[in-house]
Order: structure tokens, then sequence, then C-alpha cells
């Protein structure tokens, strides 16, 4: 058991070494790139994306993070999110995250950003420019057990209060957009952006 987690966590710090992410300064202009790691461990501002998937009935389909995540492991968490690669654009990158960790697409629609901070025990640093994507799916997903270990349909009301009552079982980024972008992602009143 031991050496299969020395081992996933050797293959994982390749992969964060070949995986950049997009630099960005206050007004989302890129500046240059860099590997993934080591823009969470000097908490450079990049670019980044978080996917919001709502069915009929309004509910937001949340994603349990898997047990062996860097981060934020089995905490609770938006459909999906990640960082765009270069030259691929935010709606594009979603697409393909949503495939990869959900096991599938539907049409995105790139809505409000923000700039949040969220440092981690482990001491890397969420710094993003966060562009939220929002599409619409009434099936259930098909999960890549390597990125999410559950899944769940969720009202945005009772989310709020779950947050409330249980806020150490959902991520930092998620709780950030919710808290401060409550009414754009509630699109009870805004039906416009179907």
């Amino acid at each position: 058991m031991i050496t299969a987690r020395i081992s996933f966590y050797v293959l994982f710090l390749c992969y964060m070494k070949e995986e950049k992410v997009i630099l960005v300064n206050e007004n989302d202009e890129q500046i240059g790139t860099m590997e993934k790691l080591e823009a969470h461990e000097k908490a450079l501002l990049h670019r980044a994306f978080s996917v919001f998937v709502f069915n009929d009935k309004n509910e937001l389909m949340l994603q349990q993070r898997a047990t062996h995540k860097y981060h934020s492991p089995n905490l609770w968490t938006n459909t999906c999110c990640s960082h765009q690669r270069e030259g691929e654009s935010n709606v594009e990158a979603g697409k393909r995250r949503l495939q990869e960790e959900m096991g599938f697409t539907t049409e995105l629609k790139d809505t409000i950003s923000f700039v949040y901070k969220a440092p981690f025990d482990n001491g890397l640093t969420e710094h993003e420019f966060d562009h939220i994507l929002v599409g619409y799916y009434n099936d259930e997903p098909n999960l890549n057990p390597e990125e999410v270990s559950n899944w769940k349909w969720m009202d945005l009301e009772a989310i709020k209060q779950d947050i409330e009552r249980k806020p150490d079982v959902y991520t930092e980024w998620f709780k950030i957009i919710f808290d401060k972008y409550y009414q754009h992602i509630n699109l009870k009143t805004d039906a416009s952006n179907r």
C-alpha cells in the first residue's frame, strides 16, 4: 500500500511538472506560463475555470474529489474545475475537463470571472483568475475514479445551508464562489442564461 502511494505520488509529480498553467495579470492578460506545481508553490496568479452544471430542476451537480488528490481530497465541490492550456478557450478547456473528470460534455457558457487566493495545508496555494462556466445536463455522469469519488445533484439553497453548517466538507474555492457570487449562479432569477 505504501509503495503504491509513493509510486502514485512520483507519477503525480511528473504530471505536475509537465502540465503548465497560464500566468496572468489582474486583467487576465497572459504574462507567461509555468509548471503547475511551481505556480502553486509560489502562489502566482494564473488562469483557471470552474464548471457549474445544472439540471432541469435547477439543481447543481456536485462532485466529491478523489481520496488521493494532492489537495482537498474527499471534499465536495462544483461539477469540475481546472486550468486552461495555452491556445485553448475557456469553453474548450471546460468541455475537455468535464469529459476527463465526469465522463460527459455539454454546451457551456462563459459567465463571470474573479480573482481568489486559497492556501492549503500542504503548502500550496491556489491563486486564480477563475472563469465560471455554466451548462445544463440531466443524465448521470460516468466518473473518472482517478479524479472523482462520488457525485450528487443538490438544490442551491440546500448547498448554501449545508456550507453554513458543515464548511469543512467543501473546497475553499467552491465556498468562495458560492459566498461572493451566489446571485450570479442562482439561475432561477436569470432564465435568459438558458
